[in-house]
């Protein structure tokens, strides 16, 4: 299942930046998660691999991130690997003649699992208003500096 979503983030692409590859950053618009360790490589770097770990509801998520494309402030491209999941993600960054941010985000989500393929057949808009919430918490957080952390 493939599919793109954008969102204009009122913030000069710098500053976007900055907030976006600072991983202290994530508890603030990435709703569930409790805890990042990184496992190998050099933080935020090509190849890095960072294990992400979500509640969800009452059960937890484990998620392993790992860097494949870097060329901040225009480009993070990165592949999450979770039980009956595979997911590759191409972000995108650019300056709008406003001075704003433009952020969009290519997604593909690769099921390994009987339920998890079926899920994503009978509700990809479910992955899709994921992928929106979290922009949209990242535009708020950026913006006007509201946290998902105690949310």
């Amino acid at each position: 299942m493939k599919y793109t979503t954008e969102i204009i983030v009122k913030v000069p692409i710098e500053d976007f930046s900055k907030k976006f590859d600072n991983p202290e950053n994530m508890k603030h618009w990435q709703r569930g998660l409790v805890a990042y360790d990184y496992i190998s490589g050099t933080p935020g770097d090509v190849g890095a691999k960072m294990k992400l770990i979500y509640r969800m509801g009452k059960r937890d998520m484990e998620l392993i991130e790992t860097v494949t494309h870097k060329k901040m402030p225009h480009e993070f491209h990165a592949m999450y690997d979770t039980k009956g999941m595979y997911n590759i993600q191409a972000n995108y960054f650019t300056e709008t003649p406003e001075g704003h941010t433009k952020w969009t985000t290519e997604n593909e989500f690769t099921p390994t699992g009987f339920m998890l393929r079926l899920m994503t057949l009978i509700m990809p808009g479910a992955f899709k208003k994921q992928t929106k919430q979290y922009m949209q918490d990242f535009k708020n957080f950026a913006e006007k500096g509201t946290s998902v952390a105690h949310a």
